[in-house]
């Protein structure tokens, strides 16, 4: 299985979708691009579809930390929705979910930031 993201903003708001696998070889492509969007979009949220994510290890669980504390530290929030039951247990584990909420989709995502989808 591959690896694949797509990017999206709406207003201030970095909706990403990954899909695939989300390890060490696909973890530094994903915290560029994610950082390249960041900057150039002045974004203050990120929304976190996993619908389609499969499988993440600790690299891509590390890539996700990072991108919270940018966010934090920006006075915004990170909303991962749509997560996938492999992912959902992993991020249970790491104890992700204190710090970051989970909605349903993403409409209910953007809608909890204040942004109509």
């Amino acid at each position: 299985m591959g690896f694949n993201t797509n990017f999206t903003v709406v207003e201030n708001v970095l909706i990403l979708r990954i899909e695939g696998e989300l390890d060490h070889h696909t973890a530094v492509q994903l915290k560029n691009e994610w950082q390249h969007h960041m900057q150039y979009h002045q974004i203050k949220h990120v929304v976190l579809n996993l619908e389609d994510l499969h499988f993440m290890d600790s690299s891509g669980l590390g890539v996700i930390l990072g991108r919270y504390k940018e966010v934090q530290q920006l006075g915004g929030e990170m909303v991962v929705c749509s997560i996938s039951s492999s992912v959902k247990r992993l991020f249970d584990l790491s104890g992700l979910f204190k710090i970051v909420r989970l909605e349903q989709d993403e409409s209910y995502a953007l809608k909890s930031l204040g942004v109509a989808s």
